[in-house]
């Protein structure tokens, strides 16, 4: 083992004093007559550091000025003593409880699955898990708690493809990045969608839907819970593929609209398939299609859209739990993997996929990131075509 001078455990207490601060300047933190002052660096820590730099000041009795060599040596085994106790830092965590905030009201399938993520985090950590719901002003109100908090591994958000993809195009400004300022850590669930009219109309196929709305020009209308949701693109991609004309009406939520098709007051929705599913079955709504490329176990007997009309179109919203971009690297890797084992649960993809949803065992952390990025330009070029860039 390689033991260290007292002095050079002076040097290593520095180094990890000025890192805890973000203000390490590795060539300039020995130059003689330094302010530590100057770097932000207070009471004990700013002491220790200029007692250190004291020590090998150039003509310092009884301490000759270290040479290049010994002093690049001694960088490393700092750097090393540092690492090391950042991975003993990660190899405790967690050691309290974690929160997870969920950006809407609880109750809803979101917020089932957040609790969800959290009972297995609880299972694999042995620590609380506490489901904090943020709603409002479309996930931003609770990502900011998260992009203002600490970057220590504590705080996570379940983050959906509106807040970390459609958001960026869609909002005049955001008072984040998502890109920048949050890490998705993995994927917990796709969220396939289903196209319903109301049964009274005469549309039994996308070709029926088509003509009906030729027909009846700027006349037939659609619901969604809002327009920077999967719910409207979706019904944007059905407009600009056919050249059609149609009415959007916003409601409060995805149940409200619904009841609003079965109810005949609006001819048809994209709706996400778990609280579709009930009406469905009791004949108050006729599923035309489903957004994914293959059938959906929950709708078996729905064809997807691309084989009835839609070509190509193969889409679902997704759902990830992210965190602060600041949170160290083993932190991350290791929420990733605990999370990637609990959603790999059969009894999980079992209960998700009887619901309406596809499971998923979430892709590495750089290549869901990839993924996420990928996502955003995408969606931003459907929103632009739509006219929706900027409009929120």
């Amino acid at each position: 083992m390689l033991c260290l001078s007292a002095t050079a455990q002076r040097y290593a207490k520095a180094v990890r004093c000025e890192s805890r601060c973000r203000l390490i300047r590795r060539a300039q933190w020995l130059a003689p007559g330094r302010k530590t002052a100057s770097i932000g660096v207070r009471g004990n820590d700013a002491r220790l550091i200029g007692s250190a730099r004291k020590a090998h000041a150039p003509g310092q009795e009884g301490m000759p000025m270290m040479s290049l060599t010994h002093s690049s040596l001694l960088a490393l085994v700092l750097v090393a003593s540092w690492g090391a106790q950042a991975g003993e830092q990660a190899s405790d965590f967690p050691n309290r409880p974690i929160t997870l905030v969920v950006p809407v009201a609880p109750g809803g399938s979101n917020d089932i699955l957040a609790r969800l993520v959290g009972q297995k985090l609880e299972k694999k950590f042995g620590k609380p898990v506490i489901i904090e719901n943020r709603p409002g002003a479309g996930g931003i109100t609770a990502a900011l708690g998260v992009v203002r908090g600490p970057a220590d591994g504590y705080t996570m958000i379940t983050a959906s493809s509106t807040m970390m993809s459609f958001n960026v195009t869609i909002r005049k400004q955001m008072p984040y990045d998502p890109r920048k300022d949050l890490i998705p850590v993995a994927m917990t669930v796709r969220t396939p969608f289903v196209l319903v009219v109301n049964p009274a109309l005469p549309v039994h196929s996308v070709e029926d839907l088509v003509k009906l709305a030729r027909e009846r020009k700027g006349q037939l209308s659609f619901g969604t819970p809002g327009p920077a949701t999967f719910h409207r693109l979706s019904a944007e991609i059905l407009k600009n593929m056919f050249g059609l004309d149609f009415i959007h009406v916003p409601y409060k939520g995805t149940a409200p609209a619904l009841n609003d098709v079965a109810g005949g007051h609006i001819a048809f929705m994209f709706a996400d398939i778990p609280p579709a599913m009930a009406l469905i079955r009791a004949g108050k709504l006729r599923a035309l299609g489903v957004t994914t490329g293959q059938r959906v176990a929950a709708l078996s007997e729905v064809p997807p859209l691309k084989d009835v009309g839609m070509a190509d179109f193969d889409a679902s919203s997704w759902h990830t739990i992210a965190i602060h971009s600041g949170v160290p690297r083993d932190i991350v890797e290791k929420l990733a993997a605990a999370i990637r084992e609990g959603m790999a649960d059969p009894a999980v993809s079992e209960m998700l996929a009887r619901g309406g949803a596809i499971p998923v065992v979430s892709p590495p952390v750089d290549e869901l990131r990839r993924f996420v990025d990928g996502e955003t330009l995408r969606w931003g070029k459907v929103i632009e075509r739509a006219g929706l860039a900027g409009s929120e």
